[in-house]
């Protein structure tokens, strides 16, 4: 199948030196901070009736994403109307073995509903890797995860990077429903998987609260991560604070170019005590829990 007409051929934006380039497809990049690529999609099915699963062929440069590190995303437009901003997307798995990178994300918008568009064999403009993200400790023995929603997919790669530290993971998993509780199969390679639901009430934060508490008197938690929810969020904050547990928190934000020129994603953060102003896309996505003021 032919390239669909958005998807350009690359060019890398700057070299280390921030210089610009003109470094065209195919060209090693390895030492370059940012690199706009072409992706072949792979495969792209749903999930469930709101959410659908991309795998692409990625460039060796792509591959080297980190856990938590997102792209800013080319999507054909769904209708007659241009698209004028990429969307930033997380990445949910990193399979460096088959030179592929798998995207999990919700359909909500035109951008999303344009990129739920392509076929496999069609070509994906993407730029990245972009942001900073999650880090490890070697010292740590185990990691509470603990994710909603979108959020789920951008706790993904945390998996797999503790697994090759041989770090024990405990992912709670919250969603309104089962089926919407997904990544079930990537948690469990690196742990332990716990869902929790609105459906049956579990997803409470009193509830979800014992059972970090619980992991913590069990010495299961020697640091914590989250995404995709604000009050999750604030719960593990608090938790952190009391019991001395580091964590990290990947921030979702709108964002236009992903690079930090146009201050569109900026949010307060506290630090030492001072408010202060981050760019989520270059100082974030991922942030010290403590200075998470949620949104």
């Amino acid at each position: 199948m032919e390239p669909v007409p958005y998807a350009q051929a690359p060019v890398t934006l700057a070299d280390t030196q921030g210089q610009p380039t003109a470094a065209r497809a195919g060209t090693s990049c390895a030492s370059l901070p940012v690199e706009e690529s072409l992706a072949e999609v792979i495969s792209h099915e749903w999930v469930n009736d709101e959410y659908k699963h991309l795998i692409v062929q990625a460039t060796p440069r792509a591959l080297t994403v980190q856990p938590g590190q997102f792209f800013n995303l080319l999507c054909p437009s769904p209708d007659e109307g241009e698209l004028w901003l990429r969307r930033p997307q997380s990445v949910y798995r990193i399979d460096s073995d088959a030179g592929r990178l798998e995207f999990l994300y919700k359909v909500v918008g035109r951008g999303t509903r344009g990129l739920a568009s392509l076929q496999p064999g069609q070509m994906l403009n993407m730029l990245g890797p972009l942001g900073v993200g999650f880090r490890i400790d070697p010292s740590w023995r185990n990691v509470v995860v603990l994710g909603r929603g979108v959020g789920l997919a951008t706790l993904g790669p945390i998996s797999q990077l503790a697994r090759t530290h041989r770090i024990g993971v405990t992912a709670i998993l919250s969603a309104r429903s089962a089926e919407l509780a997904m990544g079930a199969d990537l948690f469990s390679e690196a742990g332990d998987v716990v869902k929790v639901l609105d459906s049956d009430g579990s997803s409470a934060v009193d509830n979800v609260s014992t059972l970090i508490e619980r992991l913590i008197t069990e010495g299961r938690a020697d640091a914590f991560f989250t995404c995709g929810s604000n009050r999750l969020l604030m719960l593990m904050k608090d938790l952190g604070a009391r019991h001395n547990i580091p964590g990290q928190a990947a921030m979702e934000q709108v964002m236009a170019c992903g690079l930090g020129p146009c201050y569109i994603c900026v949010r307060t953060f506290n630090v030492n005590g001072r408010q202060e102003l981050k760019r989520v896309c270059v100082e974030g996505p991922v942030f010290d829990l403590q200075e998470c003021l949620g949104w």
